[in-house]
Formats: structure tokens, C-alpha cells, sequence
């Protein structure tokens, strides 16, 4: 490695297929890093407008030759995947090949790079430790003894993996596919899929329907013990049949299908989340007596899960939980880059969120008259599309990519979330709103930091539901974001002051700017078709109200 040069990060490994769905590689994207800083940052999907998007490597010659990134003055580190540690683009032009080990290490690994038409060196970064360096562009460092968990559907040699980090030192724990089967639930079993109605290749979807829709039932012993029998029904693909047989013979129930809005199947769902989240508190409790750790950084796509989050932090088993906001694969080049630039200066510079920034220009307006026109729309009633700035980076909208709206009625949000944007229903939308207003709602001293990426679920107190009931779900929670100051979002920090001091409006319903199926928009022209294709009231261009014709 160089220490003058900037860091270069490209994860562009080819599916195990190439189908037009992803399967085993998803959430292609590059970064660009100089000196503990980010650049650049691409998560493809939102330049290609394909959900998911696995096919970078098609287009990767043309995507860094319209940035001016062809050249040689910078480190090149790949992260891998559980298919491979190739990655060649499809002109020819650029090519890699890391080394194949039996061993997950705690550093980068030098391999084989032909770029353009010489041979250059270029660095390969494990998936699991390219998810654990997404953590650093938001906390700037790992605190002294702490546990760093990755726990993903897979990775290059594990789903679940520990480091600790002591006395200035990365050293690596465990890594193994011990806990497959509860990450599984989430992408991989067919009675899940089944009661979501979703097909094998729309793996990436169902996570957020599932825990959505267990937040409906409760958690049963005797179930957990039908379901382990069984091996969770894990395999029955296109064996429905023998389930109905075995739910019959055990249970009371007299329906002949799956449905989203069958009570006892929202109860598999709830017993499967609760053994999802007892088994992983277990194995982190487990891990944190081993080694004394004060702390705890996780991440990887298990991280997503906001009540799994919430158990973790309110166990007390560390002094704090950190969490970057995009711990799915949409942050391994991120994390990559960020790797080998702690490696290089000993720190990172701490970033908001708002990183998605491929060909864009940062000019926002904050003008009074602008934000008073906006909120008098929120006011009537009115369903918006933010565009401003850069885009975040990660699967939450987080105030620059949003659809916002009154989040004080219940029938608008069902509004939202199923016209415009072509959800289920039961799917919920999560609120925004400023600290103060967080601690309103919540009752409580302190909002944990991870509300500020949306990572974590929060009670609302019952006797405040009803300001904020079209935002709190069908379990009295809500997944907030908090803003707490304006240096954290300048437009919306404006935008809830204002809502909040002359219309007594103390939160908004904020959902990501996309329809289903669709990545969240990007630029200002993705931003006017996808509001007229789910036919918003309007939208936020960089701080400017724009009416839709």
C-alpha cells in the first residue's frame, strides 16, 4: 500500500449465475477514499435503476472512465464474496484475482490486477472484514476492547464471524455458518416464503416483509417445538401439501393455503423472530464473557433487524452498540475502502450518512419562504418526494431520498405506503422527527444514536399514539430517526423546526423515495419521473417545491 495515494474500492464479483435477479452476489458499488476521507461513493443500483444491481462489472470500464477514475495513482482493494474473488469487467480491460485460502485473515491480501493493459498491484479484503470496516466512515474508529460481529446470509468463508479489537489490535475470533439457519429465516426458508408469497429469486425483498408482518402474532413454545422438529420447513419447496398435513395433526387449524393474514402463520413468523433474536443474544453474550469486551460493532444484513437491535441495547451486555447505516452488502466497498485507509493513516474521518454522491452536485436551498410553501403542502395533507443533496448510502431513507407526509393520520400513511408506493399492508412506514420530539413520544431521557440511522425500533408511550398513529406499529413501536441537531440535516432539521413551532406537527411519516420493486431515485430527473410514476403531490429539489405536471 501506498500512503499517498487514495484508496480505490470495487466490489464487482460475478453472481454464481447470471440471471437477472441476484442470488448470491447483490448491491454492486465503488468508493473512493483520500486520507481517512470519502470521495466518491456509487451504490450501483442507483445509477443503473435496478433493484439490487449484480451487474457492475458490465459497465465498470464506462462507470469510472465517465468519472475519470481509469488511472493509476490510487490503491485498488476488492472485497470478495462466498462465489469467488474474481472480478473481470466485460470489455477485458479490468481484471482481478485474489488468492484462495482456507483461512478468514485480519488484513487485506495482495493479488493479481491487469488494468487497462498492464499488470499493477491491487489488494483483496474478505467480505466479513470489509463489513466489519463499514462501521469506521461513521465512528471514525473501533473503542479500545471491543467486539466487532459481522452476521450476514454469507459471506467469503462464514455467515457469522467475531474480532476483537485490544490494545491497537485487529485479531480474529471465529468465524463459521454456526447461526445459517436463523439467518435462513430471512432469506432462505420456504414456508417463509410461502406465507409471504415470495419466489425463490426474491430473496432481497423478503427481510423487512417478514419482520413486518411478526410484529402481528406471538411467540409459542409448542410452535418453536413443531418447528424445530421439522427442521423449520426450511426445504418444503413446492411440498406445501405435507405442511398443511403436519399443521393439522398438531394444531388446530382448518385453511388450505398460506396467507399473509392468517393469525396462526403470523405466529410462525413471530416464533421464528424471537428465535432468531434469543439464539443471537445468546452467542453475543457468550462471545462478550469470553473476552471481557466493553463494546460492540455489528454489522452485516442480520444487523437490519430493528427489534433484534433493540434487545441488544436494552441487555446491557456493552457499554454501547454501534451500527453503520448501511450494514448490508450495499456498504462492503465502502467498508473495503475504509479498511485499508485506517490501515494507512490509523483514522477515519466520521461521515454522515448521506454518501451517494456518483455525478452529483451539492447545492441546497434554505430558504424561508421555500420551507414555509413546503410545509403549508404537509400541512393540507400533501405527499412529497425529497431529492436534496446527496443520496444516503444504505437501504434507509434518511431525509434526502424521502417521501414525507403528516404522520399523524393513519389513513394517509396506508395511503403512502400501499397507492403510491405498491406495499403491503402490513408493512409499516417509520416516522421522522426532531430529538425532543423522539423523547415526547418515547418517554424516555435519551434516544439511543442508533435511532439516527433508523436501526432501531422505539415504544411509543400509548397516550401519544394517536399524534403519531400513522407511523406506529401494530405493536406499539416505531422505527424513528431522529434529528438532532441541524448539522446533521440542515433541509429537514428547518423543515420539522418549522412544522413543529407554527403548525404543532411533531413528526412526519418518512418512507424511502421509490416504488416497490425500484431503487430509491438518485438524481433530479430520477427524482420528477418516479414522483409522477407514483403519483406524489409534488417534490423537493435541492430545497426548491416543485409541482408535478
Amino acid at each position: 500500500m501506498d500512503h499517498s495515494k487514495p484508496t480505490l474500492a470495487i466490489y464487482a464479483v460475478q453472481d454464481r449465475s447470471d440471471s437477472d435477479t441476484p442470488y448470491f452476489v447483490h448491491d454492486h458499488a465503488i468508493t473512493l477514499m483520500e486520507k481517512g476521507n470519502v470521495i466518491k461513493h456509487l451504490t450501483f443500483e442507483r445509477l443503473s435503476r435496478l433493484k439490487h444491481d449484480n451487474k457492475l462489472h458490465r459497465s465498470l470500464y464506462q462507470v469510472l472512465k465517465d468519472e475519470k477514475l481509469l488511472k493509476d495513482d490510487f490503491d485498488l482493494v476488492f472485497p470478495d464474496n462466498v462465489v469467488g474473488r474474481a472480478m473481470i469487467s466485460s470489455c477485458g480491460k479490468l481484471r482481478y484475482e485474489g488468492p484462495l485460502n482456507e483461512f478468514l485473515y485480519p488484513h487485506i491480501e495482495k493479488g493479481k490486477c491487469w488494468w487497462l493493459d498492464h499488470e499493477r498491484s491491487a489488494y483483496s479484503i474478505n467480505h466479513e472484514l470489509a463489513h466489519i470496516g463499514s462501521c469506521l466512515p461513521f465512528y471514525q474508529q473501533f473503542k479500545e476492547n471491543s467486539l466487532l460481529v459481522h452476521f450476514d446470509g454469507g459471506g467469503s468463508l462464514s455467515n457469522f464471524s467475531a474480532w476483537q479489537y485490544k490494545d491497537g489490535k485487529l485479531t480474529s475470533l471465529e468465524y463459521h455458518w454456526n447461526l445459517k439457519y436463523l439467518s435462513s429465516f430471512f432469506n432462505a426458508n420456504a414456508l417463509v416464503f410461502g406465507i409471504i408469497g415470495a419466489k425463490f429469486n426474491e430473496q432481497n425483498s423478503v427481510p423487512g416483509k417478514m419482520m413486518g408482518l411478526a410484529a402481528y402474532g406471538q411467540y409459542s413454545k409448542p410452535m418453536e417445538e413443531w418447528l424445530v422438529k421439522n427442521d423449520y420447513f426450511a426445504n418444503c419447496w413446492g411440498s406445501k401439501a405435507k405442511v398443511f398435513e403436519s399443521i393439522k395433526k398438531h394444531f388446530v387449524w382448518n385453511e388450505n393455503q398460506l396467507s399473509t393474514q392468517d393469525c396462526f402463520m403470523q405466529d410462525v413468523l413471530a416464533t421464528l423472530q424471537h428465535i432468531f433474536i434469543r439464539e443471537l443474544k445468546k452467542e453475543l453474550n457468550r462471545l462478550q464473557q469470553h473476552t471481557g469486551a466493553a463494546y460492540l460493532y455489528y454489522t452485516g444484513g442480520s444487523a437490519l433487524n430493528i427489534v433484534a437491535n433493540k434487545d441488544i441495547v436494552d441487555s446491557a451486555m456493552f457499554k454501547d452498540v454501534f451500527i453503520p447505516p448501511c450494514p448490508e452488502d450495499s456498504g462492503l466497498s465502502l467498508g473495503a475502502a475504509a479498511f485499508v485507509e485506517w490501515q494507512k493513516h490509523g483514522t477515519i474521518a466520521r461521515h454522515s450518512p448521506y454518501l451517494n454522491n456518483w455525478a452529483l452536485q451539492k447545492n441546497v436551498l434554505i430558504d424561508s419562504k421555500e420551507l414555509d410553501s413546503i410545509a403549508q403542502q404537509i400541512v393540507a395533507g400533501k405527499v412529497i418526494g425529497i431529492c436534496n443533496d446527496f443520496g444516503e448510502i444504505g437501504p434507509r431513507a434518511l431525509g434526502n431520498r424521502s417521501i414525507i407526509a403528516r404522520a399523524d393520520n393513519k389513513q394517509l400513511a396506508e395511503k403512502v405506503s400501499m397507492a403510491h408506493k405498491g406495499r403491503e399492508w402490513y408493512r409499516p412506514v417509520a416516522p421522522i422527527m426532531m430529538e425532543e420530539n423522539a423523547k415526547y413520544f418515547t418517554g424516555q431521557d435519551q434516544i439511543h444514536h442508533l435511532a439516527d440511522y433508523m436501526l432501531i425500533d422505539l415504544p411509543v408511550l400509548y397516550d401519544q399514539r394517536k399524534q403519531l398513529e400513522g407511523a406506529v406499529h401494530i405493536d406499539g413501536t416505531a422505527r424513528i430517526q431522529t434529528i438532532r441537531n441541524k448539522e446533521q440535516n440542515p433541509f429537514m432539521y428547518a423543515l420539522l423546526l418549522l412544522l413543529h413551532e407554527k403548525y404543532q406537527i411533531k413528526a412526519l411519516i418518512n418512507t424511502s423515495f421509490n416504488k416497490r420493486g425500484e431503487p430509491i431515485v438518485h438524481s433530479h430527473e430520477d427524482a420528477i419521473k418516479s414522483a409522477k410514476n407514483m403519483s406524489l403531490d409534488g417534490v423537493v429539489l435541492d430545497g426548491k417545491w416543485h409541482t408535478l405536471t
